[in-house]
């Protein structure tokens, strides 16, 4: 026996189709409606018909084998049987994290094989696995941002049972699992939401189109919809925290926001559970009542991305000043982002063309309530060539990079592959089946880079299956040439990291930055420690606030110390203690 339920508040009529078998459903509450089946268990194909229309998947398909246009199929959660009792939770401020795109983490693309490769994370000190968005979407390939059935996981990565396994390997060596997920908009092919009630509304836009319904007319159902699929993924799958998509595109003018009653729920159902669970936001708002507790007036968030950190450290290393870059690129801007979390702070912004963010109060606000991050997914992917810094910064810069990074009184992210300074691009790619959704992709991305410079053939197809192909990262170079050096060197800073009591601590009073933007210096103060850097070509002698002080790391071997200073080699840095 199942019970099918679906909500369609303006439908007369609603069937459950199972392979050509109709069973009406009864209407319910609130627009709901209902049916028992006998023997329709765990396996069972279906769909349902509204007022005799075609069979269309359940909003809240929890399996859809054979792509976002197919039947769903009954998934029962728990027919795992889980191994990971002995796993506490894990609170994620502060913690480690590494992105993880599952079809190019490895060359089958799938969660059982990305498994395979999960002691490779916890060697290099990994404490978060996060996860891209693994939610049903078109096709074979794409980036996950696309998803249509949000409460399925994508077959080809292997499906639902394939992310338990997944989680619970994680669990058993100690590793806690984020997942990414997108509530602000749906992707354009296999969404069929709107056959079944007003799931999106045009009282607001965002970028996608027609905004998600979460204050019009039906909302508290469609809001229903997104919390508990969040709730789903703590609970039967066992995931630690949620990465929330662009939550400045939650446009939610209700009395209480979105963001702010599921921090609630997610609080209760932590009390219910037994360990902490995470909401990690992804903001452009640049506005700390995302980390504010609800019960002061904030939506209530465990941490947010934190671009701004991004943005210094890219721009001053890279010397690249167009779009978001412009207002970035000194050693003052990277000071004030390693005290201060924002540049934009109620301060003009030059791209945005006006004021912008509000002050982060370091007396209140902790570090470690913001991810830092020298590379993402965005970062990389949304260049025209989906080139990684690795392809345009010496390997000193890379190294200065995950040290500003890993040394940080933030959260620190790793993007795959950044560890060694993979070789492979990580590029846009898509796999629409229909012709012009296809070329409309294709087209739109040649035209959003010839405005910027470039060549539109040089741009690669979203749609062609080398695309994807060439974005898997190649595990044969983890430990060859300069790439074991890199590895080697992120392995030693997240090994100091760990053993120092100051580089984990989030307090931002306690971070000063001296530095030189004429001579390209810059020395960070965490504690006892000083994080030394040289951005410039040339040999330099830094200026240290201490004396006789202790090289405990350093990327390169010809380091001198001095009376009050150290004489770094161009393009390097060192971690130093005070003496």
């Amino acid at each position: 026996m199942h019970r099918f339920t679906v909500w369609a508040p303006d439908a007369t009529r609603v069937d459950v189709d199972l392979s050509g078998s109709l069973h009406p459903m009864t209407r319910q509450d609130d627009g709901w409606w209902a049916v028992e089946v006998p023997d329709a268990g765990h396996g069972t194909d279906y769909a349902f018909r509204l007022d005799g229309g075609e069979p269309t998947p359940d909003p809240r398909s929890p399996w859809q084998p054979d792509g976002v246009h197919a039947p769903s199929r009954v998934f029962d959660t728990g027919r795992h049987e889980w191994g990971d009792d002995g796993w506490a939770g894990l609170d994620v401020r502060g913690r480690l994290f590494y992105e993880l795109h599952v079809g190019t983490f490895t060359p089958e693309g799938t969660l059982d094989a990305a498994a395979q490769r999960l002691d490779h994370l916890v060697d290099l000190g990994v404490e978060v696995v996060e996860l891209m968005p693994v939610a049903a979407f078109p096709g074979r390939w794409g980036w996950g941002y696309d998803g249509v059935a949000l409460y399925a996981v994508h077959e080809p990565y292997g499906g639902p049972a394939a992310l338990q396994r997944f989680v619970e390997a994680c669990h058993r060596r100690g590793l806690a699992v984020c997942l990414d997920v997108v509530y602000n908009h749906l992707g354009p092919s296999g969404n069929y939401l709107s056959r079944f009630g007003p799931y999106f509304t045009d009282r607001h836009h965002t970028p996608w189109g027609q905004a998600v319904n979460l204050d019009d007319e039906g909302s508290e159902h469609v809001r229903r919809w997104v919390v508990d699929n969040a709730l789903r993924w703590f609970a039967e799958f066992h995931v630690d925290a949620l990465r929330l998509d662009a939550v400045h595109a939650l446009v939610d003018d209700s009395a209480e926001h979105l963001l702010a009653q599921l921090s609630r729920e997610t609080a209760d159902l932590a009390d219910r559970l037994g360990r902490p669970l995470g909401l990690v936001a992804e903001s452009d708002l640049n506005d700390p009542r995302m980390i504010e507790p609800v019960a002061e007036g904030g939506l209530g968030m465990t941490a947010q991305w934190d671009d701004d950190v991004h943005h210094a450290i890219h721009a001053l290393l890279s010397g690249e000043r167009q779009g978001y870059y412009c207002d970035f690129g000194s050693t003052d801007v990277l000071a004030k982002v390693l005290t201060r979390a924002f540049l934009h702070d109620g301060t003009f912004s030059t791209f945005r063309g006006q004021r912008w963010g509000r002050t982060v109060d370091p007396a209140r606000h902790r570090g470690t309530a913001f991810l830092a991050y020298s590379a993402n997914h965005d970062q990389v992917g949304n260049r025209a060539t989906g080139d990684r810094p690795s392809a345009y910064l010496s390997p000193g810069l890379l190294a200065c990079a995950a040290a500003l990074v890993l040394t940080s009184p933030f959260t620190p992210m790793v993007f795959m592959g950044e560890e060694w300074g993979a070789s492979t691009p990580w590029q846009f790619f898509t796999d629409h089946a229909e012709p012009e959704l296809a070329e409309s992709i294709r087209q739109g991305r040649r035209r959003e880079f010839a405005e910027h410079g470039w060549d539109a053939e040089s741009i690669p197809d979203p749609q062609d299956h080398t695309t994807r192909d060439a974005s898997v990262l190649r595990w044969d170079e983890l430990e060859t040439g300069p790439h074991d050096r890199v590895l080697r060197w992120y392995r030693t800073l997240i090994a100091l990291r760990r053993e120092e009591p100051a580089l984990t601590s989030g307090d931002l009073r306690a971070v000063s930055v001296a530095h030189s933007d004429d001579e390209g210096w810059v020395v960070v103060a965490r504690g006892d420690l000083r994080v030394a850097l040289n951005v410039g070509a040339e040999p330099r002698t830094l200026p240290l606030d201490v004396s006789e002080p202790e090289l405990l790391v350093a990327w390169d071997d010809d380091v001198e110390l001095g009376d009050g200073g150290v004489l770094l080699p161009g393009e390097s840095v060192a971690v130093l203690r005070a003496g």
